[in-house]
């Protein structure tokens, strides 16, 4: 197994591998989920663009897989950035569900999706996408490819949905919820030998020290927020350990902000710049 880390912030001793030595004719690109986090994605995406690097796979969960969605369908990165400025104001995309298993009622979301992807399936991308979602009676991850006859809108809603927080997606008579719980980072689901995996969720989304606030109340917050970044960094760990392909792996210094930031937009997406 051949594991590269681009060391970001000297957090890695591993040896490291820009992009000038990976390989740029056919390699995966691989997309964390991370809610707000994810917009770093976009940082790196300017920057791939800018070497006039374009990946011949898209895999991605969660926020890293509407943003993979977008490229595939061959929108460029001001493109996929002016979409996500969507995000930035609450109201444009919550509405409150007063009933059921989650406080968000995805209507408003569904919409945005609807006016970017149309009834646009799987198998209709310029890149072939592929998207993680977890199946909630089971847990069983399922990827969408273009082996299946799903609409792209309808995969997003399936892997962008937090349990409790967005309202489960059922496709195919099978009820889905966000891959973060099965794969955050779809290593293994990439076709080829290459692979460039940003991790907006990683070793440098957490703090190492405790916290320290005055109010009790905050300390027991970041606590929970800290406990579930180092839950999915750990699922990841595991999955690169057991990968047997060339990974260059990239961790956004995020761990300044909240999974929720989505009126950051700007300094988020700054975090993926230049890390290249």
């Amino acid at each position: 197994m051949h594991i590269f880390y681009t060391k970001i912030h000297n957090s890695f001793s591993y040896n490291s591998l820009m992009i000038k030595n990976f390989n740029t004719q056919n390699f995966t690109l691989v997309l964390s989920g991370g809610g707000a986090l994810g917009i770093a994605h976009l940082g790196l995406l300017h920057d791939l663009e800018q070497r006039n690097i374009t990946p011949k796979e898209l895999v991605g969960t969660s926020m890293g897989g509407i943003i993979a969605a977008c490229m595939s369908i061959g929108l460029n990165e001001a493109e996929i950035y002016k979409h996500i400025q969507s995000f930035a104001s609450v109201s444009k995309w919550i509405s409150f569900s007063f009933t059921g298993n989650a406080i968000v009622d995805n209507r408003k979301i569904e919409d945005i999706f609807e006016s970017i992807f149309q009834e646009r399936t799987m198998k209709e991308t310029d890149i072939p996408l592929k998207l993680i979602a977890t199946n909630l009676r089971n847990g069983d991850k399922r990827v969408f490819t273009a082996n299946d006859d799903v609409l792209i809108k309808d995969a997003l809603l399936a892997t962008m949905a937090i349990p409790g927080i967005f309202k489960e997606h059922s496709i195919e008579k099978s009820t889905y919820v966000d891959g973060f719980l099965c794969e955050n980072l779809g290593v293994n689901e990439a076709t080829f030998d290459d692979i460039l995996a940003v991790d907006v969720l990683g070793s440098n989304s957490f703090e190492h020290e405790l916290p320290d606030n005055f109010f009790k109340t905050a300390n027991v917050l970041e606590m929970f927020d800290k406990s579930m970044r180092l839950i999915i960094y750990n699922q990841t760990r595991t999955h690169i350990r057991h990968n047997h392909k060339n990974i260059t792996l990239i961790e956004p210094h995020t761990k300044a902000y909240k999974t929720y930031h989505f009126h950051k937009v700007k300094e988020i997406r700054k975090l993926g710049l230049g890390l290249l």
